[in-house]
C-alpha cells in the first residue's frame, strides 16, 4: 500500500530495467529516500510496477523496476513507500511457494493478513553465536562419513552445467534431519522447478518447506531478492521458534551474473571478468547469515555454485571458496573425496557419531588415493602387485557403494559397510588401524583364520604392504 501522496513526475533517464528520477532534497512533508527503499512507479495509463533504490546521487535516485521499463515513459510518476522490501512470516508460509518478490504463485489461500518482515537485516551479532557441534545427517554417504554437514554451516556444491546438481540438491533437502527447509531457486527453467517441487511433494515433506522461485523468464531484479527472502524467513524461524532451518540455494552463479547486469547497466567500473569489484562483499553478506544461536535453532546454507568451463579459478567460485568453510565437488556424477571438504567435520566425527568414524574415513580416502596410483599403473602396463590388485578391487567396490550420488543409507549403515568393503578387500594387518576398533567392527564372517594368516610369511608375496614392503626389520631396504 502507498504510504505518501507525494508523486515525483521528474525522470531524467530510463536505460534498461533502471529509471532515474529527480528528488528534491526531503523536508518535513515528504518521506526520506533510502537506498534500498521500495517505490511504485505509475504508467501514464494508471499501471503501476514495484521498484527499488538501488543507488542515490545527491537529487538523482536510481530505481531497479521489477517488471522491466518496456513501455514506461517519461510521463510515469513515482512514490517511495518509505520501507525496504518485505516477505511475509508466519506458520501458515509453510508449503507455500512464492515469486521473487514475495507473492504466492501456488494458487494457495491469501496471505494478506500474515505479519511481513523486512529483508537483508545485518548479520548476526558473534556474540550471539556458538561453536557449531551438531550434525546434520543427509543419508549421503559421501557427505555424512567423508564430509560432514554441520548445522550453522556454509558450504557450496561445486558443479559444471548438465551435472545433475539440482537432482542432488533436491535429494538432500528430502532426506535431511532438518526441521525447515528453505529453497530458493535463482534463474531456474520451469522443468527445473517442478523437479524440486514434485521431489518434495513426493517424498512428503512439502508441508516442512517453503520455496522462492525466480524463474528465467521473470525479471532478472527479482533474482537479487530470492536469497535475501529466504535467509530473512530462515532466520526467523530459528530465533523465534528455535528451528533447525537447512536453507538451499541454486544457482548462486545466476546471482552473481544478475549483479553483473545491473551494474553495467548503472554504468559501473567492472573488476574482473566483467564481476563488479563488490562480488565478494555480496556473496558475504548473504553467506555469513549461516549462524548457530545459543538462545534458538541455526540456519544453515547449502547452495550450489556452478563453474563456467569447470574453472575455479572463475570470480563466483574463487571468491565463494574464500567466504564457506568448504565445498562439495561434484562432477561425472559423483562426489570427488578429494576435491572436497568439510572444514567443520572435525567437530562432530567421533564426538556425535561413531567412535570409528574418524578412523574408517581416513583408511578408506588413503587406500583409495592408492586404488588410482595403482589404475594409473595399470594404465600405462606396469606390472602389478598383489597389493595392487587389492587396491583395484577396493577402489571399484568404492565408487559403487559410495561415490554415486544416488546412494542413500545412514551414517551407522555406511561405517558397517565400509568395514565390510575394508574386509573383502584387505586383511585387518594391511589396515593400519587401531586394533581395539579392529577387534570390535572388523566383519566376524571375513576375519582370516590363525591358520590362514600363518601361511602368509614375511617374505612372501602376499604379505606386502604399503608400508613395510621391501623394507627389512631395521627399516633397511632389502637387497
Amino acid at each position: 500500500m502507498v504510504l505518501s501522496l507525494v508523486r515525483y513526475s521528474n525522470i531524467t533517464e530510463i536505460v534498461g530495467d533502471i529509471l532515474k528520477v529527480a528528488v528534491p532534497p526531503a523536508d518535513d512533508d515528504a518521506p526520506v529516500v533510502s537506498l534500498g527503499d521500495l517505490a511504485v512507479l505509475e504508467h501514464a495509463d494508471g499501471e503501476t510496477s514495484l521498484a527499488q533504490v538501488i543507488n542515490i546521487n545527491r537529487t538523482i535516485v536510481s530505481l531497479q523496476i521489477y517488471t522491466g521499463t518496456k513501455g514506461v515513459s517519461t510521463d510515469a510518476t513515482v512514490t517511495f513507500l518509505g520501507h525496504p522490501m518485505q516477505v511475509k512470516y508466519s506458520p501458515n508460509i509453510m508449503g507455500r511457494v512464492f515469486d521473487g518478490t514475495g507473492t504466492p504463485i501456488d494458487g494457495g489461500p491469501g496471505l494478506s493478513m500474515e505479519p511481513d518482515i523486512d529483508i537483508a537485516g545485518a548479520s548476526v551479532n558473534p556474540c550471539e553465536r556458538i561453536v557449531p557441534k551438531r550434525m546434520i545427517r543427509t543419508d549421503v554417504p559421501m557427505i555424512d562419513v567423508f564430509n560432514s554437514l554441520v548445522e550453522s554451516q556454509k558450504i557450496p556444491i561445486f558443479s559444471v552445467s548438465g551435472e545433475p546438481y539440482n537432482r542432488f540438491l533436491a535429494r538432500i533437502g528430502v532426506q535431511a534431519d532438518a526441521d525447515i527447509v528453505i529453497f530458493g531457486g535463482l534463474g531456474l527453467i520451469f522443468d527445473d522447478y517442478h523437479v524440486f517441487r514434485k521431489a518434495f511433494e513426493d517424498a512428503g515433506v512439502f508441508s516442512r518447506t517453503v520455496m522462492f522461485i525466480n524463474q528465467a523468464s521473470d525479471p532478472i531484479v527479482e533474482r537479487l531478492l530470492v536469497p535475501d527472502m529466504a535467509l530473512a524467513v530462515a532466520e526467523r524461524f530459528a530465533v523465534d521458534e528455535g528451528k533447525r532451518v537447512l536453507v538451499l540455494l541454486t544457482d548462486m552463479t545466476a546471482y552473481a551474473d544478475a549483479l553483473k547486469e545491473i551494474g553495467i547497466s548503472m554504468e559501473r567500473v567492472p573488476s574482473n571478468r566483467g564481476y563488479m569489484g563488490d562480488l565478494y562483499s555480496q556473496l558475504a553478506r548473504r553467506y555469513e547469515k549461516a549462524c548457530d544461536f545459543e538462545k534458538g535453532g541455526s540456519v544453515t546454507i547449502l547452495s550450489v555454485t556452478t563453474m563456467p568451463g569447470d574453472d575455479v579459478t572463475h570470480p563466483v567460485p574463487d571468491n565463494t571458496g574464500y567466504i564457506t568453510e568448504g565445498q562439495f565437488y561434484l562432477h561425472s556424477g559423483v562426489i570427488d573425496p578429494f576435491g572436497s571438504l568439510s572444514r567443520l567435520k572435525q567437530n562432530v566425527i567421533g564426538k556425535v557419531t561413531r567412535e570409528d568414524h574418524g578412523q574408517i574415513m581416513n583408511t578408506m580416502v588413503r587406500f583409495y588415493s592408492g586404488a588410482r596410483d595403482a589404475k594409473q599403473k595399470q594404465a600405462m602396463a606396469f606390472d602389478l602387485s598383489e597389493f595392487d590388485e587389492q587396491l583395484i578391487r577396493f577402489g571399484d567396490l568404492f565408487m559403487e557403494r559410495f561415490m554415486d550420488i544416488n546412494v542413500s543409507m545412514g551414517l551407522e549403515q555406511a561405517l558397517d559397510l565400509g568395514w565390510r568393503t575394508l574386509a573383502e578387500c584387505f586383511r585387518p594387518d594391511q589396515l593400519l588401524m587401531k586394533q581395539d576398533l579392529i577387534d570390535k567392527y572388523f566383519p566376524k564372517d571375513l576375519m582370516p583364520t590363525r591358520d590362514a594368516q600363518s601361511d602368509v610369511s614375511p617374505g612372501s608375496k602376499g604379505a606386502a604392504d604399503p608400508v613395510t614392503a621391501g623394507e627389512g626389520a631395521d627399516g633397511e631396504v632389502a637387497a
